[in-house]
């Protein structure tokens, strides 16, 4: 006795039921970044947590980095304290010797800049992100738990740093007999400042990363924004030029790391300018976070 095997091909039907199904939901459903599959537990922040910081330390990028940003904080600070201490005590620098206990941060915010891209944009040059959104379904996690690394890590190296190069400047400026205590004012605050400062950066250099997406745009982009498109606010005519240049990050987020201001007084007090600088960093990390959403990894 012979078989018959029939086959049938399945179609896509309305349903006989009398309900329509739409269409449109189902698909924005299955497009959500962040949606909950079925079965399948997401992982935790803490989970999240830990697979950055491993991912952080095992880029090389990430030990050169850190080291020079020591290298030109502590040691440019003692560098420049030795060569002006002399000058300083005279009084031909014309200069408070309070504004070289943290001269080295003018170069290493550079290297914040690059560590908070290259923790972006390093996945996406080697398809690594789609990896990690695959993990971590959830992207609002993935960003969360990238900020904290980062900013983690470099407000402790900011802060060594800043204390190593005060440690390091001071001993020549004491020689002198110029040298500031902690308990002067501004000190301790600039050391901290130092810190916050740097993590800062990163954040809003991270955000870059999410949005631009390759590693030499978003250096360009946000090295210009933090040194280079302040100093060109002075051109604008009247006190426009003064106030815009006051709100850019480098100058707003800067002034709570320094004893006082490099500007020469052009600048917000302290806290006042952080706070600026935080929304600001803040405001194109949730940019980043958006495009992330909204664009295939």
């Amino acid at each position: 006795m012979s078989q018959t095997v029939t086959t049938s091909t399945v179609t896509d039907r309305p349903p006989t039921d009398g309900t329509s199904t739409d269409r449109t939901s189902i698909d924005r459903v299955s497009l959500d970044p962040d949606r909950h599959v079925p079965g399948r537990r997401d992982p935790g922040l803490g989970a999240a947590l830990h697979a950055e910081w491993l991912k952080f330390w095992s880029v090389r990028s990430t030990r050169w980095s850190l080291g020079l940003l020591f290298v030109l904080g502590a040691g440019l600070t003692t560098l420049v304290c030795w060569a002006a201490a002399a000058d300083l005590a005279s009084g031909e620098a014309g200069e408070s010797p309070a504004s070289f206990l943290t001269w080295g941060l003018l170069f290493s915010q550079l290297t914040a800049i690059a560590l908070g891209t290259l923790v972006v944009t390093s996945e996406y040059g080697t398809g690594m992100i789609r990896a990690t959104i695959t993990a971590v379904p959830h992207r609002g996690r993935v960003v969360l738990a990238k900020v904290l690394v980062l900013a983690g890590v470099l407000f402790v190296a900011g802060v060594v740093t800043a204390f190593v190069g005060y440690l390091g400047g001071n001993a020549f400026l004491d020689r002198e007999g110029i040298g500031m205590a902690l308990s002067d004012d501004g000190v301790l605050r600039a050391l901290l400042g130092n810190g916050l400062y740097l993590a800062g950066l990163g954040v809003l250099a991270l955000g870059a990363g999410f949005l631009i997406r390759n590693t030499g745009a978003a250096l360009t982009v946000g090295i210009a924004l933090v040194l280079i498109v302040g100093n060109l606010a002075y051109a604008l005519p009247g006190t426009w030029g003064e106030w815009v240049a006051k709100l850019m990050p480098g100058n707003a987020g800067g002034a709570v790391a320094q004893v006082v201001p490099f500007t020469g007084g052009a600048s917000l007090a302290p806290w006042t300018g952080f706070a600026v600088f935080a929304a600001e960093a803040l405001a194109v990390l949730l940019a980043g976070y958006v495009v992330l959403r909204r664009r295939d990894a």
